[in-house]
């Protein structure tokens, strides 16, 4: 469970604490599946298998992405079907997102937001476009696996059918 204000790298010339510095006892050299900006928590996965780590992070792969968003203002019916549509960014538009209201109140909405692209600040950029600035970003889930148990700073070894299920997700053998 990555928290914020920590950079996703293995190593950062700048001095900045990184994912790495969380994970100790661990043996084998790993590696971050995709980013998480500094200023996001949430699931992140480290493997030492790069087929796995491509499939998961390629779009052509479809492999989803679950984000709980906080953002500024009411979202409304526009800004949702616009989100379902795909966004247009500087970089080109989006795939069309999953998403659903999960809250309303005081100034700000909460989201549950699906996507299986992985751009640069991405959620981010995409609530932005439909004027709805992020106030707070947590990944969920990737794929099959879900962030349910680790406090921001924890991590665990994923269980062999956990190993299982995610090569079938993305179409490797278990």
């Amino acid at each position: 469970h990555k928290p914020e204000g920590y950079i996703t790298t293995v190593s950062d010339p700048q001095g900045r604490p990184t994912v790495m510095d969380l994970v100790t006892g661990v043996r084998e050299r790993v590696y971050p599946v995709g980013r998480l900006d500094c200023a996001t928590s949430g699931l992140l996965l480290l493997t030492n298998d790069g087929e796995l780590a491509y499939r998961l992070l390629h779009p052509r792969f479809e492999s989803e992405k679950v984000y709980l968003v906080t953002v500024e203002g009411g979202v409304g019916a526009a800004a949702l079907a616009a989100l379902r549509r795909g966004v247009m960014l500087k970089d080109g538009p989006t795939a069309p997102a999953r998403v659903e209201v999960i809250g309303q109140g005081a100034g700000q909405t909460r989201l549950r937001l699906t996507i299986h692209e992985g751009r640069k600040r991405q959620v981010r950029r995409m609530l932005a476009a439909v004027g709805h600035p992020v106030i707070k970003l947590v990944r969920v889930a990737m794929g099959p696996l879900r962030l349910a148990g680790l406090a921001p700073g924890q991590w665990r070894h994923l269980t062999p059918s956990e190993i299982e299920e995610l090569r079938r997700y993305v179409g490797l053998e278990p």
